[in-house]
């Protein structure tokens, strides 16, 4: 039976037997940036330290992961937290050590991504700004708590400090992280015909999709806001995702197919919601309102491989973010301004950039030199345009202004906002 896009892939992502919910998780068949290196919870463990002192060291650091996996990122933090508890009051950005926390790596293709560099900041607002206080005389390991927010069920092995539910906690004070988690969102595709826009039906056994009824007034505002491009006819019917959308009598064949990001905007604002004093850190595939990809970017994954995006619950199911669109639905909640950069620069803002160490480091400590030697090639890998350093990084600060983030985590261009 066809349903809308977003229903498939409700079912398909997280219904019981669900690709996110059933099986080894996501781990097994695509490798993330959690999974690539571990360079990046150590970027991301000094981000945490950053945060504790422009917080004033609370008496509870929230460590908040939305989209969890089987927890890895968090049990990676987690050892690291440990790891600098005889470091009690540290904050800023601590140096990289030998021993850093690691994270399981599998041999599973990186997703490509398309997105070009670009940075975005948007306005200041004095009133986001944070008082700081000096303390930190309590060990950040006795002040963290760390939870996973995540369908599938609790990994039988996850460290008993780290709390595992379905849903966001509220009142959050530190940082919360989604790192590839917009991607899955649920999300309906649309087409246009000579009679205007209409969802996109697919049947989720067999991937095959017709025209269903035109789009709902809350979706086209979004799509004139979010997503504008001239409509230019095709020679045939193809959807481009691999599959042919069949014209009904009601609905001539389609001339171009969007993806509908509302409901990520959705998504992402009850996330910064959840958030009392902090930071909602966003990593993902995106792209901008100037560049949107042509016909879209859904697609699947499985086994380390792509294939195309049938929602039958085999496969992961994803398509890229509107990334502009959903800081824009933060920014109104969070009523502070966001950046928006790419990932080499946040990494680059956390110490990791990939650079080679200095040859002088071999003389006076060579083992010190492979280990730095090791870890910037890791870091090179997160950091390649071309690669895993394409994503986007969504900075939204909530009670705090943007100057209080790592300097040059995300340089600022000029950008027209959509009218």
């Amino acid at each position: 039976m066809a349903m809308r896009w977003h229903q498939a892939m409700e079912r398909a992502l997280y219904g019981t037997d669900g690709f996110f919910v059933s099986g080894a998780g996501p781990a097994a068949h695509f490798r993330t940036s959690v999974h690539a290196s571990p360079v990046f919870a150590g970027a991301l463990l000094r981000l945490i330290h950053h945060l504790d002192g422009v917080l004033g060291f609370p008496s509870v650091f929230d460590v908040v992961d939305v989209g969890a996996g089987r927890g890895e990122l968090l049990r990676s933090l987690s050892v690291g937290v440990s790891g600098e508890s005889a470091r009690s009051g540290r904050s800023g950005l601590i140096p990289a050590r030998a021993g850093s926390p690691e994270t399981p790596t599998t041999t599973a293709t990186v997703r490509p991504s398309p997105v070009n560099p670009l940075t975005i900041t948007t306005g200041y607002d004095d009133s986001c700004a944070s008082d700081l206080t000096v303390g930190g005389s309590v060990p950040l390991v006795e002040r963290v708590r760390f939870t996973a927010v995540e369908l599938a069920p609790r990994p039988d092995d996850l460290p008993e400090e780290i709390r595992w539910t379905d849903r966001i906690p509220a009142g959050v004070t530190g940082l919360l992280l989604a790192t590839e988690w917009l991607d899955n969102v649920p999300l309906d595709l649309a087409v246009h015909s000579q009679h205007g826009w209409h969802y996109l039906l697919v049947d989720p056994t067999s991937g095959e999709e017709t025209i269903g009824d035109p789009l709902s007034r809350a979706d086209l505002d979004w799509l004139s806001t979010w997503w504008p491009s001239p409509l230019v006819p095709d020679s045939d019917s193809s959807t481009g995702s691999g599959f042919r959308a069949t014209p009904t009598d009601r609905t001539p064949v389609p001339l171009e197919r969007v993806e509908i990001g509302r409901t990520r905007d959705e998504a992402w604002a009850d996330a910064v919601g959840h958030v009392e004093r902090g930071l909602a850190l966003a990593v993902d595939y995106g792209h901008l309102r100037a560049e949107r990809p042509v016909d879209g970017t859904l697609t699947g994954y499985r086994a380390g491989r792509q294939v195309p995006p049938v929602p039958d619950g085999s496969c992961d199911v994803t398509a890229h973010v509107a990334m502009d669109s959903v800081a824009s639905a933060g920014e109104r909640v969070a009523r502070c301004a966001y950046l928006l950069g790419a990932q080499r620069d946040g990494l680059r803002a956390l110490g990791a950039d990939g650079g080679r160490p200095p040859l002088s480091l071999a003389a006076g400590d060579p083992a010190g030199y492979v280990r730095a030697l090791a870890a910037a090639s890791a870091a090179a890998e997160l950091t390649d345009p071309a690669g895993l350093g394409g994503h986007l990084w969504l900075w939204q600060p909530v009670g705090l202004s943007t100057d209080l983030l790592p300097a040059g985590c995300a340089g600022p261009i000029d950008t027209a906002a959509p009218s």
